[in-house]
C-alpha cells in the first residue's frame, strides 16, 4: 500500500496518486481507475474541467460494491473551475461534482487556477477574437466560499492549484481554514524547489502533476520544445543502479523531495510499475544528480492568459 502523510487538516494523504487528465476515449478512465484500485492506488485526482468525474466515481463505487475497498480507503480530489469562482457558485458547483462522482463527499477540493473566467459552464468562454473572457472575481473571495464546502461536509480538505507564493500569502491572510495542498507542475526538468520550500514552511503539501514532464503527461499548451525526462540518460543510469525504471526513479525523487506525484497511465502494467517504488531509497548523491537536471522548463503555462491580473507565472515562484 502507498504510504500517507498527514495534511494540516488532520487527514491522511497518500503520497502517490493517479492523475486522470486527457484520457482519450469514453470509458477509458473508468477502466483505468478500476485497474489502479486493483494494483493498490488509493488516491485519485479529477476535476470538473476534465469531464470525467462520472467515470472516476463509477469506478470507485463499483470497487466498493465488489468489496475491494471502502469509501474511507480512497482519497478523491476534484477541482473548482475558473468559470465558477464567483462565491455564490462555489458550493453549488461542488455539489454538482459530488453528483457526478456519486459520492457524499470528496477528500480534497481545489481552486483549479487562481484566475477567473466569465461565469458559466463554457469551460473557456471566448470573445469574437477567440480570446478568453475574464471575470473580476478575486480568488480570496472564492476561498471564503471554499471554506463553506468544508463547514457543510462536502469536502474534508480544501486547497489550491497552480498558485504562486504571493497568491498563497493573500489566501493565508484571509483564511479561517488553511489550504492543505497546492497542486503544481513538477518534474526533474522543472523542480519548483523554491515554491515547494515556501509551501512546506507554511504546512502546505505540494501535489505534483506531469511528473514525467513529457508531452503525453498533460496537454502541451506551450508550443515549443517539450522536455522529456523519461529519456534522460543520467536518470537511466541511476535507474540501472537500483534496478528500477526511469519513471520509478522520477516518482521516488519527487516523493523524497516531499511532493506527492499524480502520474497518469492507461496501461495496467505501467500503473503497477509506477506504484512499485516503496522498496528503496535514493541516496543523497543521486538526489543531487537529478537536482542538477532542472531546466526551469514549464509545460503547462497557459501563456495566452498572461495578461490576466491573476496569472500565476509572471513571477519566479
Amino acid at each position: 500500500m502507498v504510504p500517507t502523510i498527514k495534511l494540516n487538516s488532520n487527514h491522511n494523504f497518500p503520497v502517490l496518486g493517479l492523475g486522470t487528465y486527457t484520457a482519450d476515449q469514453i470509458g477509458e478512465v473508468e477502466r483505468v481507475v478500476k485497474d489502479a484500485i486493483d494494483v493498490g492506488y488509493r488516491h485519485f485526482d479529477t476535476a470538473w474541467y476534465y469531464k470525467n468525474e462520472k467515470e472516476v466515481g463509477a469506478a470507485i463505487r463499483a470497487k466498493i460494491a465488489e468489496g475491494v475497498i471502502k469509501r474511507e480507503d480512497v482519497f478523491v480530489t476534484t477541482k473548482l473551475w475558473n468559470s465558477h469562482h464567483r462565491p455564490d457558485m462555489v458550493v453549488d458547483t461542488c455539489k454538482r461534482s459530488l453528483a457526478n462522482l456519486g459520492l457524499e463527499y470528496v477528500d480534497l477540493y481545489l481552486i483549479h487556477w487562481p484566475y477567473a473566467f466569465k461565469e458559466g459552464d463554457d469551460g473557456v468562454p471566448k470573445d469574437d477574437k477567440d480570446k478568453a473572457i475574464y471575470s473580476k472575481v478575486d480568488y480570496v473571495d472564492t476561498w471564503k466560499a471554499m471554506e463553506n464546502c468544508v463547514d457543510i461536509g462536502l469536502t474534508k480538505s480544501i486547497g489550491l492549484s497552480n498558485f504562486n507564493s504571493e497568491q498563497i500569502k493573500r489566501v493565508l491572510k484571509v483564511a479561517k481554514i488553511k489550504p492543505a495542498v497546492n497542486q503544481i507542475e513538477c518534474h526533474p526538468y522543472f523542480t519548483q524547489t523554491k515554491l515547494i520550500t515556501f509551501c512546506k514552511e507554511r504546512g502546505i503539501v505540494c501535489t505534483g502533476y506531469s511528473p514525467f514532464g513529457g508531452p503525453t503527461s498533460i496537454a502541451p499548451l506551450h508550443k515549443g520544445e517539450a522536455p522529456e525526462p523519461l529519456k534522460d540518460s543520467k536518470i537511466k543510469e541511476i535507474g540501472d543502479k537500483y534496478g528500477k525504471s526511469v519513471a520509478q526513479i522520477i516518482l521516488k525523487y519527487l516523493i523524497q523531495h516531499g511532493v506527492a506525484p499524480i502520474p497518469k497511465s492507461s496501461n495496467k502494467e505501467r500503473l503497477a510499475s509506477n506504484i512499485n517504488i516503496f522498496d528503496f531509497e535514493l541516496s543523497a548523491k543521486d538526489m543531487a544528480v537529478i537536482d542538477l537536471l532542472n531546466r526551469n522548463k514549464r509545460i503547462c503555462d497557459f501563456i495566452v492568459l498572461k495578461d490576466h491580473p491573476h496569472y500565476p507565472f509572471n513571477i519566479e515562484y
